[in-house]
């Protein structure tokens, strides 16, 4: 848990909280992409994106290059992060092509399904465990994904 403004913010405040943006997201990016390419649309807001992260990051003091940050990282650390990154472009990128092609209301939630490959992913390679009732709200939205798919 994190504190801000003197409570508690719990992992399940900041998922809502990251609906909410990622559903701004699809809503501004699908009028965004238009009359533009897919891939200059993702370009356009990855630097946006860098921006207000390097904005954060020093206004808040949590990257120091001077003071030898990045020195402490650990190997590890880079590769996965540099594959989480390659991985991030690469969504972005199916991302606006999708939305460029489709609606954001269809496509929004198709893109969702990735909760269900995490769920499937992290039992397999993280070794978590969910239970029954986890497992069927799982199966749900990836039913929920297809029937939002469908025309």
């Amino acid at each position: 848990m994190s504190r801000q403004a003197g409570r508690v913010m719990t992992w399940q405040i900041w998922a809502v909280l990251s609906a909410v943006f990622a559903a701004a997201t699809a809503i501004l990016a699908k009028i965004g992409v238009e009359g533009i390419g897919a891939d200059l649309a993702t370009f356009i807001r990855t630097l946006v994106v860098v921006a207000a992260l390097g904005l954060l990051l020093a206004a808040t003091g949590q990257f120091r290059p001077w003071a030898g940050d990045l020195d402490q990282v650990p190997a590890r650390s880079w590769v996965f992060l540099g594959l989480s990154g390659l991985a991030t472009g690469a969504s972005w990128l199916c991302y606006f092509r999708a939305l460029k092609l489709g609606d954001a209301a269809r496509v929004a939630p198709v893109d969702k399904l990735s909760v269900v490959f995490v769920a499937v992913l992290g039992t397999v390679f993280l070794g978590e465990r969910l239970s029954a009732v986890n497992w069927a709200g799982v199966a749900l939205i990836a039913a929920g994904a297809v029937l939002v798919a469908l025309r």
